[in-house]
Parts: C-alpha cells; structure tokens; sequence
C-alpha cells in the first residue's frame, strides 16, 4: 500500500493475472411470437394514421421491455375489428431476454386484449409471409337467435334470420380445392393471381353459435368474409346451394354476396409445416 494514499499498488505481473472481465456484446437475434388478440378496439394489425393497431402496441411494448426501436414483422395484416388466435409475428432484437421467456416479460407490458402465447428464436432469414408451406385457418362466428346475447356481440354476427346449415354445407362444398376466388375478393385488391386453394372448409352448429371454419394455402382481401357472407345468403334462402358454384365460374364480385362484417372473423392459426 502507497504511504498516505490509502490504494493498494499492483505490479504489471499482478494485473496481466487479474484482467477486468469484459462484457461480450450481445449478438443480433430474430424472435417468432405466437399473437392473440381481441382486435374489436383496433384499426386492424398494420399501421395506420387514423388509430391504434395491433403492430403499434406491440412496437411500442417492446421498445419499453428492451431499449431497442422494434419493427414487428406480421404474418396476416388482419383488417379493423378482426380477431386472431394465432397470429404470428417476428422481430430482430439484441436483449439478453431468453427468447422463450420473452412471452411472459412482453405480456407484462402489454393491454389484456392482446396477448402473447409463446416465443421462441428462429433463423434471422425466418419471414412470417414467405415460406415454402404458408397455411392458414379462419373461423367465421355466426349467432343465430332471435334476441342477441351480448356476451358474444364482439366475437360474432347476430343474425336474427333462422339459417339452414345443412344448406350452407351444400353450397361450401363448391368452394373446396383450387379455384379462381376472384368473385370472393374485395374489388381494390392488386393482385394479379386470384387462385387459392381451399383444403378443408366446414359448418358446424351447437345452438344458436354457428361456425365457418375454412383453411386454405392463402387468403385474398376479404376472401373469408365474403365466403361467409354468401353462404350466409344461402342459410336464408336468397341463393340456392348450386348458386355458389355459379358465383366461382363468374369470377366478378358482384356476383358474390355481401361482405360479411369483421366481428365475427377470427384468425385460428398458421400452420408452417415445421
């Protein structure tokens, strides 16, 4: 110890044997959420200047958990009013958060209409949209009852009509396999292809709660609500099953029935064959 000063002097051997431990930086990862959300308080998934979104709470969660600007990236732009039990979004981020604890933390910032149900690290060249399998479940909630129950008014349509469903089945089943769904997309969309393939589509009944449940290798604007809104058409009568197969071969929207309102849509899942 130096005389007066009170510090202890190390020679040069002393301290080549005691470096400072230095911190690693840490590296750059890409983090996968599995996202369910009540979207019926939200302008729909993507950013928009007119009102808040699912993507903007979850940017602005993010930057007050790690620190970072964080740009989620979204598998389904889902539209205003819609749900989802299974969206699925990645983000580049550099936290010493574990990826798979980064569900819980992020749940901790977030409204309780949106939650993440898991994560976990995948590639940095992952992408949620381009993948060599891209398949994704909807379901469509009708209520079907003379009175409507309040407790399903934001996760359902009321329709107060009776509907026949064993009709509704007859005519989903021109709407399995490849097709041209352009009768069944939103005139202002811009895309050149409209061919989809629908692999499973069903119609189930438990009282008055009514579901289309339709899976498919991809979605056009407004495909599914429209889907529904035309085979809701056919539950009261207006079309008759063989109409459907019609309104497919005329490829022109107007042919096509109404589009069905957002509350009762809900993203199930993206399966990407992993």
């Amino acid at each position: 110890m130096e005389k007066g000063t009170g510090q202890i002097q190390l020679g040069t051997e002393e301290i080549r044997k005691s470096p400072v431990p230095i911190e690693p930086a840490c590296k750059i990862k890409r983090i996968r959420l599995v996202i369910a959300y009540d979207g019926t308080d939200y302008c729909g998934w993507q950013i928009q200047p007119n009102g808040i979104t699912v993507e903007e709470v979850l940017n602005k969660a993010l930057k007050r958990l790690t620190g970072e600007d964080i740009h989620v990236i979204g598998a389904s732009r889902t539209d205003s009013g819609v749900h989802a039990l299974g969206n699925v979004a990645v983000f580049d981020t550099t936290t010493s958060i574990p990826p798979e604890r980064m569900s819980y933390a992020l749940n901790q910032k977030l409204p309780e209409d949106i939650v993440v149900i898991r994560s976990e690290e995948v590639p940095l060249d992952w992408h949620p949209r381009y993948r060599d399998v891209v398949i994704k479940t909807y379901e469509y909630h009708i209520y079907n009852a003379p009175v409507q129950n309040p407790l399903r008014r934001r996760t359902s349509t009321f329709i107060s009509f009776s509907l026949d469903v064993d009709k509704m089945r007859e005519g989903a089943e021109y709407l399995l396999g490849e097709h041209d769904f352009a009768s069944f997309c939103n005139v202002r969309t811009n895309v050149e292809d409209t061919v989809r393939t629908v692999t499973d589509l069903q119609i189930s009944s438990d009282g008055p709660e009514i579901v289309i449940r339709i899976t498919g290798n991809g979605f056009l604007y407004n495909m599914v609500r429209i889907i529904a809104g035309t085979l809701i058409r056919v539950g009261r009568g207006f079309y008759e099953p063989e109409r459907v197969k019609e309104i497919l071969e005329a490829r022109e929207r107007t042919e096509a029935g109404v589009t069905a309102p957002p509350n009762g849509l809900v993203l199930v899942g993206i399966d990407y064959g992993e």
